[in-house]
């Protein structure tokens, strides 16, 4: 459900932040959510939402298990539960991978990490039509925005499933300019970044 929401353009800029999304931080900093709750601020609302399915939790757990495998022993590590702030926005990604240790990149408050230090982020996307517009629509232009190098659907509700690939993002028209979607039942591999070379394949994504 969205608490507070206003019309913003797609579009990206350099301009200093608006008043509305300081208010909006503002707001967001303060709320007190019941358990099990949690609150982004995407594209000028602030959106409560629930925590995931089983299903949701099964492909999280799945996909953190095998990138601790395939990244052990670097730099970079993938983490969860963090707020990954931008400019007065701040998501909470399914996964993202950023430094083993985040306090070498917080934000400017101390609430999260900052956007600029994290590498990939991976969303699974959830059922029903707000859920997946927020993945595949409005958080893709705000990692876009945010400069992330590399942003992964995991969807299980594009067709018989799919998992797509993003990557040379744009961030002053919040695109993508690189996308690769691989379906289910096909490998779909990271192509750069601290996980070059990770699988995302039927082992994860199986039902």
């Amino acid at each position: 459900m969205t608490a507070l929401a206003h019309e913003v353009s797609p579009a990206a800029d350099d301009s200093p932040v608006p008043d509305l999304d300081e208010v909006l931080w503002q707001a967001w900093k303060s709320l007190e959510l019941p358990e099990g709750y949690r609150a982004e601020i995407i594209e000028g609302s602030i959106e409560v939402s629930p925590t995931g399915r089983r299903r949701h939790a099964v492909l999280i757990s799945r996909l953190r298990r095998a990138l601790d495998a395939h990244m052990e022993g670097g730099e970079l590590v993938p983490h969860q539960d963090a707020n990954v702030v931008y400019r007065r926005k701040s998501w909470i990604p399914d996964i993202f991978v950023a430094p083993v240790d985040l306090d070498e990149i917080p934000d400017e408050e101390g609430l999260g990490v900052d956007a600029a230090g994290v590498a990939v982020i991976i969303e699974i996307v959830s059922p029903g039509r707000t859920n997946e517009q927020r993945d595949r629509i409005r958080k893709r232009r705000e990692y876009a925005r945010a400069g992330i190098p590399l942003y992964v659907l995991v969807d299980d509700h594009d067709g018989d499933g799919a998992v797509v690939l993003l990557t040379s993002p744009n961030p002053k028209k919040a695109i993508y300019t690189d996308e690769h979607r691989v379906p289910y039942g096909t490998d779909a591999v990271l192509p750069e970044g601290p996980a070059k070379g990770f699988v995302i394949g039927e082992d994860i994504t199986r039902s």
